[in-house]
């Protein structure tokens, strides 16, 4: 029987993105101190809701930087794979975050249709209009890891939901100027929030699936498990689980049926490597057994875990 344990340094690492961080954070709480001002100005009560709703935004870029740094940290004796698991939590309360957000949003535009409220078009059109800058050069700077890192994913779409509120505020605000009729904003709200649902959906189902410890999606299991059945002396293969241990490296456990009994470390060299280059698998522990009768692993059958 022998383990391994792939040590060797991990390529995936994830992408250093603080200065995007730092930079998000900075622009949108001048915006969320910008709409306050004016909205206390101009006695707009729409933009000091907006200013709340980026308050959040704020405070989620700040959860998904904080997990970021977090996963990075070493393996302690309690916690032996350090605090990886964060940045799944993050992207988690990310998506959350957005859809109490949207349903906000949803939620008062319901209200609009019984009781229209008059809206400071003119007003709200500038500050919306700043907004969508604002937030798109925010999303832009998390565009190239929102494929990559799960973390990301959820910060980038966040500001990226922003700016598709902060377009829909202008186009609804122009409309009115132009025709007069207020109802265009709730309509014009509705349609942004079910966009935005429907592309935050994959980041609730995807950081659901990795904070209970599934399969990533970009990785087939069955693809795996016949890798692991050719390789040179293996017979068999179970107790075969693969999971994420962040939202950027993802972990293997097996074990693998050698009936002649030796442990041979180049071949668990080249399934180390292998993992990693044809799966993305950074780390993995394997088992080697004999598969004698009479000693039949506990773990073999496919129900238990």
């Amino acid at each position: 029987m022998a383990n391994d344990h792939g040590d060797h340094g991990h390529s995936h690492v994830p992408a250093n993105f603080n200065k995007a961080f730092a930079i998000g954070i900075g622009l949108n709480t001048a915006y969320v101190l910008f709409e306050v001002v004016f909205g206390i100005l101009g006695h707009s009560l729409a933009l000091l809701a907006d200013a709340g709703h980026n308050l959040s935004d704020v405070l989620g870029l700040l959860l998904a930087w904080g997990a970021s740094a977090m996963s990075k940290s070493m393996p302690t004796k309690r916690r032996t794979y350090g605090l990886r698991g964060s940045s799944i939590l993050a992207a988690l309360f990310n998506a959350i975050f957005l859809l109490i957000s949207v349903g906000a949003i949803a939620w008062e535009a319901v209200r609009r249709f019984n009781a229209p409220t008059d809206v400071a078009a003119r007003t709200v059109i500038w500050v919306s209009l700043l907004g969508i800058g604002i937030n798109a050069v925010t999303a832009v700077m998390f565009m190239s890891g929102r494929k990559g890192d799960l973390n990301i994913r959820g910060a980038f779409l966040h500001m990226a939901a922003d700016a598709a509120i902060s377009a829909g505020v202008v186009v609804a605000g122009v409309a009115i100027l132009c025709t007069g009729w207020h109802w265009i904003d709730p309509v014009v709200s509705l349609l942004i929030s079910a966009v935005i649902v429907w592309g935050t959906w994959d980041l609730l189902r995807e950081s659901v699936n990795l904070a209970l410890q599934a399969v990533p999606e970009n990785i087939e299991p069955e693809e795996v498990e016949r890798f692991l059945m050719q390789l040179p002396g293996i017979e068999k293969v179970h107790d075969l689980h693969i999971w994420a241990m962040s939202t950027t490296e993802i972990a293997l456990t097996a074990h693998l049926v050698k009936p002649d009994g030796q442990l041979d470390d180049p071949l668990l060299d080249q399934i180390q490597h292998e993992l990693h280059d044809r799966f993305g698998i950074e780390h993995m522990t394997v088992q080697l057994e004999c598969g004698k009768a009479g000693h039949s692993c506990s773990q073999e059958p496919k129900h238990v875990v």
